[in-house]
């Protein structure tokens, strides 16, 4: 029996031999009604499971609630005038239906029961949700107004789960890591649409602005089938702010002592009950040649972009809803020595200097048909385009001319989703069709010309081009007991036109050990084709040159963990405590090799029999000891090692060691707001070019101990918001203590030489930033 992508047909047929294809659901008359939560800041409660109150041993419909906290429940086979309507986090209620009518309406209202009252949904709901079945944390509108939040890199500044780091020391590019693995192996979507990969992966966390964001997912671990096979180490969601829900007007304003400012401006309109509409735009600009620790090149790179966003809604209030989505985008940045000019003339001559230059345009449309009296049933369609292009110069060879990086991505996505329940809401499947497009055409040039080269051979090695298509199919069972037990199994099978048939498999499970312990588990596999330079496009800062080896294949990893989540009262108020890890394990990687030759980055497959593997374990704690106070503290220890010639090694610049300390107050009526952070950061191995450029690099042979660290150290952040009626006034101060790395930039004063490397960033290049801000809204 011949494997499909990895599986044989049998594993496929006895993974799914409990899974039921077709289903019914009852039909004639039915107990309409809304649940709702009670308290101050009581709303619609989503999720919610209604079920009959029946005799023991006997089984009727259950259904939830939808997101405007409604239900649909049909009249069980037996005799009953009760329901039962309970919550995670909620005291369960038992409500009696009027007897006589066939079509009654009950308005219910949960309180927050006594073990799980801190899951209550209020102002400041819990980061870590209590009903996913993911490992799931979300970053809350509020949360981002903790820190600048310029852009979504600086979304994460008061979150432990996901690292930001500088990527070098010339473009000023973010990056993030999840699980101890590179942002390109987590899915990143917006509004639940994968988003902002391939080609974009360099500079795409600076292509969203903080203000336009109204929440951040983070998932842990491998998702749903739904999304497609791509991320490993998990998910990053981001929904944008909603036409029908965000403020009519919101004006945001900030500046830095770098000279750095964004405008943002969001506002939106409500045509009817049916029709609204939202734009966002965003500009930023820094025109300030900047160099603090004075090594002759700019801290930061000039830099202005230009970023519109227009969404539309439609709510038939029949079950028909529509979005459409319209952005563009204009990026260009200019970094490295003081004295480089890129119209100058002679700029590739006499100063070192890189360009960048980026066009991106995006559609996406959403539509979603739910049945009339059948909340769980509904049928969806997702499309998306993009087109992504952009132009980079290097200015590093002076006997050969600059490095040039150019590359241009067409990408086009379509998921056609359908979603019912079989009998009842306790069996519920969702199925579908997807189709991906994605076109590249790079060029990397270096100027470089042999006396053998023809135009041909120099075509060879300096263009890439790859074309994918693939047509898929997927299926989700989700089996809920309503009680204590919800478990999803997933599988995709897709057709690659240029690797073959790849299969996804993919398993959650979320059990309540007790009313206010958690336990979750998740396993699959997860897929991603490769695009070694743009993956690796913070080595372009360096002499060294790219060596790509020939028949590049896929990256597939498995990846498996859990975590534990504990809710408890401290000091007589809510807290939770969150611990988990994860074990990542590849079968094959594109491994990037800064060991063993210091004159080159050697991007090639994981070689038979060699090991490439991901550990993380983290344990986090959220309380509020006191009236306003909130207090975060977490630990990470990440263990990432691959094989470079034969040797494993860990993975340069991650710190095997974290900590995190987040501490926020607010006083009354959040009239004066605080935020304090701490991130600590462990010892991290580096892979520096030889100063003389020598071709010495790593010693193989002498383990880790042969390797070259960079030293423990810490940034403080800290912020302060002052909030009137519709004005708030926000100043902050990042990297309080003034740290910096004392050099970013190997050999900046010969730029032009074997051992120049802007790539081994590991701390602040810049030192202290001050910031100050506004926001003004009308609601």
């Amino acid at each position: 029996m011949r494997p499909i992508g990895g599986l044989t047909p049998r594993f496929l047929l006895l993974s799914f031999c409990g899974l039921p294809l077709l289903g019914y659901a009852q039909s004639g008359a039915a107990v309409r009604g809304e649940v709702r939560e009670t308290g101050g800041a009581a709303g619609p409660l989503p999720g919610a499971v209604v079920r009959w109150l029946l005799p023991a041993g006997a089984t009727g419909p259950t259904t939830a609630t939808d997101a405007a906290g409604t239900f649909v429940l049909p009249f069980p086979a037996q005799v009953s005038h009760r329901i039962i309507v309970s919550a995670a986090g909620y005291a369960a209620d038992t409500v009696a239906v009027p007897a006589g009518s066939t079509a009654p309406y009950l308005r219910v209202n949960l309180r927050g029961g006594a073990a799980l009252g801190e899951v209550k949904v209020t102002g400041r709901p819990p980061a870590y949700s209590a009903k996913a079945v993911d490992n799931m944390q979300t970053i809350s509108a509020r949360d981002l107004t903790k820190s600048a939040c310029c852009n979504l890199a600086e979304s994460f500044e008061t979150n432990a789960a996901v690292e930001v780091s500088t990527a070098d020391a010339v473009s000023g590019a973010k990056q993030i890591q999840l699980l101890g693995l590179d942002g390109a192996y987590s899915l990143l979507t917006i509004d639940n649409q994968p988003a902002l990969r391939g080609l974009s992966a360099p500079y795409r966390l600076g292509y969203l602005a903080g203000p336009w964001i109204g929440s951040i997912d983070i998932i842990k671990g491998t998702g749903s089938v739904v999304n497609g096979y791509e991320g490993i180490s998990g998910q990053v969601n981001v929904q944008l702010k909603e036409p029908d829900k965000t403020d009519q007007l919101l004006l945001n304003a900030y500046v830095n002592d770098l000279g750095k400012f964004d405008l943002n401006a969001i506002a939106s309109q409500r045509f009817n009950k049916k029709w609204s509409n939202v734009l966002l735009l965003h500009n930023d600009h820094l025109g300030n040649r900047v160099d603090r620790n004075n090594d002759g090149f700019l801290d930061l790179p000039l830099a202005t972009q230009f970023n519109g966003y227009d969404k539309v809604k439609y709510m038939s209030g029949k079950g028909l809803v529509l979005e459409l989505g319209l952005g563009a985008l204009r990026e260009t940045r200019q970094g490295g020595q003081l004295s480089f000019r890129e119209d100058a003339p002679d700029a590739y001559r006499t100063a070192y200097g890189t360009t960048q230059a980026t066009n991106r345009y995006t559609a996406q449309a959403r539509t979603s048909y739910t049945w009339p009296g059948r909340p769980f049933q509904s049928l969806g369609l997702l499309v998306n385009g993009t087109s992504h292009d952009f132009k980079s110069i290097y200015s590093f060879k002076q006997d050969t001319g600059p490095r040039v990086y150019n590359g241009h991505q067409n990408t086009g996505q379509a998921t056609l989703l359908f979603q019912s329940v079989i009998q009842n809401t306790m069996h519920v499947y969702r199925a579908g069709l997807s189709f991906l497009y994605d076109d590249y055409r790079e060029h990397l040039g270096t100027g470089r010309v042999y006396s053998t080269d023809t135009p041909e051979i120099v075509a060879a090695r300096e263009n890439r081009a790859r074309t994918e298509r693939v047509p898929g199919a997927f299926a989700e069972y989700t089996y809920n007991n309503s009680r204590n037990l919800t478990a999803v199994l997933g599988l995709r099978t897709d057709y690659h036109n240029l690797y073959g048939w790849q299969v996804t498999p993919r398993f959650n499970l979320k059990y309540d050990l007790r009313p206010a312990t958690a336990l979750r588990l998740s396993a699959g596999r997860g897929l991603r084709v490769p695009n070694p330079i743009a993956d690796n496009a913070a080595m372009l800062a360096s002499a060294r040159e790219f060596y790509l080896a020939p028949n590049l294949l896929p990256e597939t990893a498995w990846n498996l963990g859990g975590s534990v989540t504990q809710y408890f009262q401290l000091l007589g108020r809510p807290a939770t405590f969150v611990a988990d890890y994860y074990h990542t394990t590849f079968q094959n990687q594109l491994v990037a090799d800064m060991y063993t030759s210091p004159q080159y980055i050697i991007l090639d497959n994981l070689t038979p029999g060699a090991r490439s593997y991901a550990r993380s374990a983290q344990a986090e704690i959220q309380a509020e000891p006191a009236k306003g106070l909130q207090v975060k503290a977490a630990y990470k220890w990440l263990d990432v090692q691959s094989t470079y010639a034969d040797q494993l090694l860990p993975k340069p610049l991650t710190p095997q060691h974290r900590a995190f300390l987040n501490l926020g107050y607010a006083s009354a009526f959040d009239k004066w707001r605080g935020d304090f952070t701490v991130q600590w950061f462990g010892q991290r191995p580096l892979a520096h070019l030889p100063a003389d450029g020598s071709n010495v690099g790593h010693a193989h042979g002498t383990g880790t101990s042969g390797l070259e660290y960079a030293p423990r150290y810490a940034a403080l952040n800290a912020q302060l918001t002052r909030a009137f009626k519709r004005l708030d006034v926000y100043v902050g101060v990042e990297n309080l203590t003034n740290y910096r790395q004392p050099d970013p930039i190997q050999n900046a004063a010969t730029p032009f030489s074997a051992g120049f490397d802007a790539a081994m960033v590991w701390g602040p290049v810049y030192g202290r930033l001050t910031y100050a801000g506004l926001r003004y809204r009308i609601e």
